[in-house]
């Protein structure tokens, strides 16, 4: 829940919708899930109820969100990546242009790449080993249609278990920006282990307190997947 910290006094009804969308688009919501409380939420965002009630109304309007009232009421994830495939992947790059998509993965390598270094030279606690594991048994388990979400956060939580709010919210944001691609990359069993493959390597490098080994797996990995994205353009 790292995309959803406090927004700023003046900006805050567009940066509450940007917030909610981030994490409707990142998955930390799934769909047919529900956000958390308007309480909770409100005081997690640090805004008013009201702002926040107008953004899930926007939302709302825009078909991210389904609102129900009642006992069993909230607002309600509705919105579905689109499906993968070549086509999507084209229309995403063509949305960012070939520039955008550059700086875009280069931003995420140096970000990722940072964190899996400063987690694995921060010592992990018995707790933070068993939520690392934890999010990777998730995604070598998950099915294709949850596969994307999964991926997502097992990714962020390395950042997150660094303990640095400012680190897991900017790994958020490099991995928002690249979300359309990756959601569009289509997915061949052949990829996919070859990913589960990587992403043991990364943990393994992790909880074996290697910086060096940790940054370099992350590093291979990303890159892997952005030589995947150039197969299926070209």
């Amino acid at each position: 829940m790292t995309v959803l910290r406090p927004v700023r006094a003046g900006n805050a009804f567009e940066e509450t919708v940007e917030r909610l969308l981030q994490a409707i688009k990142l998955g930390v919501v799934a769909p047919g899930g529900k956000l958390p409380p308007e309480r909770e939420l409100a005081v997690r965002l640090g805004i008013s109820r009201v702002t926040l009630r107008e953004a899930i109304r926007a939302l709302s309007d825009a078909g991210y969100l389904d609102v129900r009232r009642g006992r069993y009421g909230g607002a309600f994830v509705t919105y579905v990546p689109p499906k993968p495939g070549a086509g999507e992947l084209r229309q995403a790059v063509a949305k960012m242009g070939m520039a955008e998509v550059a700086d875009a993965l280069t931003f995420r390598l140096a970000v990722e790449c940072g964190a899996a270094q400063v987690l694995a030279a921060s010592g992990l606690s018995p707790d933070q080993r068993a939520v690392l594991v934890g999010r990777l048994s998730d995604l070598d388990a998950a099915g294709l249609e949850d596969y994307r979400r999964l991926d997502t956060a097992f990714h962020l939580s390395i950042a997150e278990l660094t303990g640095s709010t400012l680190l897991a919210t900017t790994c958020a944001d490099a991995r928002s920006r690249v979300g359309d691609l990756l959601n569009a990359i289509p997915m061949l069993q052949v990829n996919l282990d070859h990913a589960a493959t990587q992403h043991r390597a990364i943990v393994e490098a992790i909880l074996a307190g290697d910086p060096d080994a940790a940054r370099q797996a992350v590093a291979e990995h990303l890159e892997g997947t952005a030589a995947l994205l150039r197969a299926f353009l070209s």
